[in-house]
């Protein structure tokens, strides 16, 4: 059955026409950086020997199996980041409008454990790599908690 923008915003509470190119421009970086963590995640659970890089540097090499399962935890949770911010920033992922709004600063506080949990790494892989580019993506999701894409009115 067809939809209509009509139905779209009763759906999602959110107007997708209505999202600004600046909020897309936002979703679609975030989106982009988690997806680059969520390959990371899958590529250590996978058994790469990128450990180094990857849960305090604690096991260079292949990680052992209990963190290769923790990886793979990760990697769904990054990809269901991904999915929420462009769900916020109005670009093809229709979830409610609350689970962007409350994901989005979900992401916000993640973002910035894993920011100061990164910088104080023992690993110069996660000080010197992970630590920015989580910042990075600290940014975004503030930038996009912020701004968001337009709602409609209810009522």
């Amino acid at each position: 059955m067809p939809t209509t923008a009509a139905s779209d915003r009763t759906a999602t509470g959110i107007d997708p026409a209505g999202a600004r190119p600046h909020d897309r421009r936002l979703a679609v970086a975030a989106a982009s950086g988690f997806a680059l963590v969520t390959a990371f995640q899958v590529a250590l659970a996978a058994g790469a020997p990128l450990g180094a890089a990857a849960w305090s540097g604690a096991h260079p090499g292949r990680l052992p199996d209990d963190l290769r399962v923790a990886s793979s935890v990760s990697a769904v949770v990054w990809l269901l980041a991904a999915l929420v911010v462009l769900a916020r920033g109005g670009v093809g992922v229709r979830l409610p409008a609350s689970v962007g709004r409350t994901g989005v600063r979900a992401l916000v506080g993640l973002l910035g454990l894993g920011a100061v949990m990164n910088a104080a790494s023992s690993s110069p892989w996660e000080r010197y790599g992970w630590a920015p580019f989580v910042v990075l993506l600290l940014v975004l999701c503030v930038l996009l908690a912020r701004r968001g894409p337009q709602e409609t009115a209810r009522g």
